[in-house]
């Protein structure tokens, strides 16, 4: 079957080549996760946190779901289902909703490359879950905790303070519920697995944010178009353009999100939020990215 219908204007279709649609992907993944903490900026403007990040999921696993039963022939069973719901509850629910909690206060810059210790509690997750730990991986979670350190010296507001916690609390959930999904039985079909992740922890965020009393404020024209680009960009378009690199690529290739969304972010608040770019912030950006390629070399060579 044919990638894209024959008339389709060519600049709408897919690239024919398996190189081709490997560096569209990367683009996809790279310009929508590092632009999606400027369209969380702005969507906080209308949105509550947690309702923002629970509607937005479970509107967009609704999108992918409904694509996805039109092409699996393996339905799940009811413990996939479910591991889904708690793997989607990690990574949507408690992730992205204390990320867009603790971006009250926090810059975008700053927010990302504090999401790039990712990584860094992965390593320490699978220490705890009794996997081996060479001295160098050590060195660079200790690494990735100077880049912290520096990244917040000098910043002492109680706001700042408490909303860097927060972020790294949902660095933490995100790193968590990846190694659950890496240990529990996952529908086969990725998107259908996708789409229930998405959808059920978009689903009990936003009724725990519904439960809290949190509302939707006066809705502008910016905030509307911002939750509507991290709904179609951000997380139906990146996550489907992510589980193809997963598929066709190495980890350490589809990981790579993790260099250049820093980047992208702490440009992205320079230019459209005039957020400053201190010595500190790069000094940081770069010790913290130092640290996650440092995790990514010694994981390829245990790999190896």
């Amino acid at each position: 079957m044919p990638l894209a219908a024959p008339d389709l204007p060519r600049f709408l279709r897919l690239p024919s080549t398996r190189g081709g649609r490997v560096a569209l992907s990367l683009a996809i993944v790279y310009l929508a996760w590092g632009s999606a903490y400027l369209a969380v900026h702005v969507a906080l403007e209308s949105f509550p946190p947690l309702l923002l990040s629970g509607l937005r999921n479970l509107i967009a696993g609704l999108g992918l779901f409904f694509f996805a039963v039109r092409r699996t022939t393996a339905w799940p069973t009811l413990i996939e289902a479910r591991n889904a719901g708690i793997v989607g509850t990690m990574l949507v629910g408690f992730s992205s909703g204390l990320l867009a909690f603790g971006m009250r206060s926090v810059g975008t810059g700053t927010a990302a490359v504090m999401v790039a210790t990712v990584p860094l509690f992965a390593t320490i997750i699978s220490a705890v879950a009794g996997r081996p730990i060479a001295k160098g991986e050590w060195v660079a979670v200790a690494l990735g905790l100077a880049g912290i350190f520096i990244l917040n010296h000098g910043d002492t507001s109680n706001s700042s303070t408490s909303g860097s916690i927060v972020i790294l609390c949902a660095a933490l959930f995100w790193a968590g519920g990846a190694h659950l999904a890496s240990q529990l039985a996952l529908p086969a079909d990725l998107f259908l697995s996708t789409a229930l992740q998405i959808g059920l922890g978009g689903a009990i965020s936003t009724l725990i944010a519904l439960a809290g009393g949190e509302r939707v404020g006066a809705l502008g024209f910016g905030p509307l178009f911002a939750f509507l680009y991290l709904m179609l960009v951000a997380t139906m378009a990146a996550y489907v353009a992510y589980g193809f690199l997963i598929r066709h690529t190495s980890p350490i290739v589809a990981s790579s999100c993790m260099y250049v969304n820093p980047v992208v972010a702490v440009a992205l608040g320079a230019l459209m939020l005039g957020e400053p770019v201190t010595g500190s912030t790069l000094m940081a950006t770069g010790v913290i990215l130092a640290s996650v390629a440092l995790s990514f070399w010694f994981d390829r060579r245990r790999a190896d």
